[in-house]
């Protein structure tokens, strides 16, 4: 059923059906290799048109990892946003972790380094969290703390939380915020919306499959895994983004419990029907939500400039 009370585009998008996505065993390397290329290649049409937005990129190495520092302007003096590209652990580098960190940069006005991090089959955990601590370490050394702002989208925003986890356990400050868009927070998928919305949510499927690809062994409930379970007292400001129909539709709202019982000044925003990941970016929808994340992050700049 496709509900009325969102726009005609965004109704468009619930019409198109879930594709079923076939895992490879979990020994057939090359068969996840072909997976993974054959995804980001459709993902990468979408973003055929990221070259023509008016952002310069360069192509660093930063701490031994590689990393796209975009900008809009000449002056990169100001703050820093840390992007974190999704992509279910294992997918979203490269040309595609470009055309992501693009876009960000775009859209929240900031210098943006996109960390295009080592993922599995050949790089499973803690490879791509390490290098996510390691580009992070090298941004406190360009930026004071309160110049530095976080965040991820999906499989994104398990690596951003994981990464303030770590980040409280080897000393290091905390960011002036953290964004979680729509955020994989738990990969024993324990949640409510697992369940209720796998029905509802045209984009994404259960990925347990993936995630014990991506644990490589562990436990799929240690908190540098699922940081839903870690100890969030101390986190920065933090936004929550999910939507009726998310699959991680649970991940938002349990986190936002969490950061709010533990002090942490946090905001949860839903999207009406919206599945994971919201709809195609550009719909009145998607445009609100947007607005509301430039906002959060406004806010936080001009509170480190006071």
């Amino acid at each position: 059923m496709i509900p009325t009370s969102v726009s005609e585009g965004a109704r468009q998008i619930l019409a198109v059906p879930r594709i079923e996505a076939s895992w490879p065993a979990p020994d057939d390397v090359e068969g996840w290799e072909k997976h993974i290329a054959q995804a980001d290649a459709g993902l990468l049409e979408r973003f055929a048109s990221v070259g023509q937005l008016p952002v310069a990129v360069d192509d660093r190495e930063i701490a031994g990892v590689r990393t796209f520092v975009a900008r809009m302007e000449e002056d990169d003096s100001g703050p820093i946003y840390l992007d974190i590209h999704g992509g279910a652990l294992i997918m979203g580098g490269g040309e595609l972790c470009r055309a992501f960190t693009v876009v960000t940069a775009m859209t929240n006005g900031m210098v943006t380094w996109g960390v295009d991090y080592r993922m599995p089959p050949h790089h499973p955990y803690p490879a791509g969290l390490d290098d996510c601590v390691a580009v992070y370490r090298a941004l406190l050394e360009a930026r004071s703390p309160d110049q530095v702002f976080v965040g991820g989208a999906s499989a994104g925003g398990n690596l951003a939380a994981a990464l303030m986890v770590r980040a409280r356990e080897e000393g290091l400050p905390m960011p002036a915020a953290l964004v979680l868009n729509t955020p994989e927070l738990d990969l024993t998928e324990s949640g409510d919306s697992f369940h209720i919305n796998l029905a509802y949510d045209n984009v994404l499927g259960p990925l347990l499959e993936v995630n014990r690809l991506y644990a490589a062994g562990h436990d799929l409930a240690d908190p540098h895994l699922s940081p839903l379970f870690a100890d969030v007292s101390g986190f920065p400001p933090t936004f929550l983004q999910a939507g009726t129909r998310d699959l991680f539709l649970s991940n938002a709202v349990r986190m936002h419990r969490k950061l709010r019982n533990a002090g942490v000044d946090a905001e949860l925003h839903i999207g009406e029907a919206m599945p994971h990941g919201g709809f195609t970016g550009n719909t009145p929808e998607d445009l609100d939500l947007a607005a509301e994340r430039r906002r959060f992050l406004d806010k936080h700049r001009r509170e480190a400039a006071a």
